[in-house]
């Protein structure tokens, strides 16, 4: 099982496997079942040198006759739900024939078969609950996007803060890169790159946030979908939040945001204080657009780009670039050695005291395994994306800290983390080298 979102590679990797191993590889498109039987016969001929077409009478006969003559080498399936939309029995067809071929191993039978798809939400289904599939698969590969590290990498930007801004508009899709703009890089001037690659109506770019809900089968009403993702975008993390930002109940939006997060399109992060869940757009692609955007479409078709985006700055620092940056500081966290510790939890939260209205808001909680009482508290960490850290911060993280304490956890080695995009003063950076539990995390150490 190969799955993963549209322009992440998937295609790439699957015909180089069928390219190595001389395999058999079929991509599958939205039609009916018989017009995609027609198809799936016109290319297993063509695969097996037989002249013409092969006519199959049902999917049955397809699958068992591709099986019975190709099955000892690589047999690719791509664009899967497609086909499964066209005939949902193909999955049991599928396990029926993989059962028997497993049960008559002993002959020296073989099935080598790759289902791959882009539809997230029904390829995690093939595999769950009472599936047809369940328990059959010796590999469920997903195939996630490059991170920040790897992205700044792929598109060859030297300038770690040139680099956290385009993977905020772009994330870490590699045909952003190649096919959507050329492999042109943006240079010194951001500002044109965007005006030209990406708020151009002219550029592929410019619907390709649209046509992320558009591929997703699950997803019916669009507009409701965008409000949900426009919700979130604008910074309304809790499912309260979301509903009361779009004037509905909380449970008319259960749904939408259950497809949401199979389709891989939104995350759920858990609040580990307040024990609640917090939900953030993952395609960052997606919060460009709903951030900037939609509320300017109608001005983006006629060409306004240039007006749009001088307008825009403001905000695509507060609800594009901040959140990514709050969230790649969080995968720094993750990934950080705490003293011989890793975190196994990182989130956002919100520090709770003792006195009325004493809450703050904490950027980054980085909690050790539960593997005693009181839980460690690995570190507690701000980050700015756009402001000069000071003492005043490195004091709310102290305040913070002490709230969590009170909450129960262990904060005798807590490392107070500042993280910044704009840099620390001077007395900052004093403070910390004389305190080794402050660490303060710039851009460059961010790509390290």
């Amino acid at each position: 099982m190969v799955s993963g979102r549209r322009r992440q590679g998937k295609t790439f990797l699957l015909q180089a496997l069928a390219d190595v191993f001389g395999g058999f590889y079929f991509v599958a498109v939205e039609s009916t079942s018989a017009d995609a039987l027609r198809q799936f016969g016109t290319a297993v001929a063509a695969y097996l040198g037989v002249p013409g077409a092969l006519a199959f009478a049902n999917w049955d006969e397809a699958v068992t006759y591709l099986l019975d003559h190709c099955g000892d080498r690589p047999l690719v399936l791509d664009e899967f739900p497609y086909l499964v939309k066209a005939d949902p029995s193909i999955p049991s067809i599928l396990q029926r024939e993989i059962d028997t071929r497993v049960a008559h191993r002993g002959t020296g039978s073989r099935v080598r078969l790759v289902l791959a798809g882009s539809a997230m939400s029904v390829m995690g289904r093939l595999l769950a609950g009472q599936a047809p599939l369940r328990g059959r698969a010796s590999l469920d590969l997903v195939v996630q996007p490059f991170d920040h590290r790897l992205a700044r990498l792929f598109w060859g930007i030297e300038d770690p803060r040139l680099a956290l801004q385009v993977n905020a508009i772009v994330g870490g899709t590699p045909a952003y890169r190649t096919r959507f703009v050329g492999n042109e890089a943006p240079g010194d001037d951001l500002d044109d790159w965007v005006v030209r690659r990406v708020l151009s109506p002219d550029t592929p770019l410019f619907r390709e946030a649209r046509y992320l809900l558009t591929n997703e089968m699950e997803i019916r009403d669009e507009a409701l979908y965008h409000a949900v993702l426009g919700a979130i975008a604008a910074g309304n993390n809790t499912r309260g939040g979301i509903a009361g930002h779009m004037e509905r109940k909380a449970t008319d939006i259960a749904h939408p945001l259950a497809v949401l997060e199979d389709c891989q399109l939104i995350r759920k992060e858990a609040d580990p204080i307040r024990k609640r869940s917090l939900y953030r757009v993952a395609e960052p692609l997606v919060t460009f657009y709903e951030a900037i955007m939609r509320p300017a479409w109608s001005q983006l078709e006629r060409g306004w780009a240039d007006r749009v985006w001088r307008g825009s700055r403001a905000r695509f620092a507060s609800q594009v670039v901040g959140p990514h940056f709050e969230h790649v500081c969080r995968e720094f966290a993750l990934a950080h050695d705490w003293d011989g510790d890793f975190a196994t939890e990182v989130a956002a939260g919100v520090a709770t005291g003792g006195g009325r209205g004493q809450q703050i808001e904490v950027d980054v909680i980085a909690l050790a395994p539960q593997d005693g009482h009181p839980r460690r508290l690995l570190s507690v960490g701000e980050a700015k994306w756009s402001e000069v850290m000071n003492v005043g911060h490195l004091k709310r993280l102290e305040q913070a800290k002490d709230h969590l304490h009170t909450r129960g956890l262990d904060t005798r080695d807590t490392v107070l983390a500042l993280y910044s995009g704009a840099g620390f003063d001077a007395a900052l950076t004093d403070a910390a080298a004389r305190d080794s539990r402050v660490l303060l995390v710039d851009l460059p150490m961010l790509y390290a």
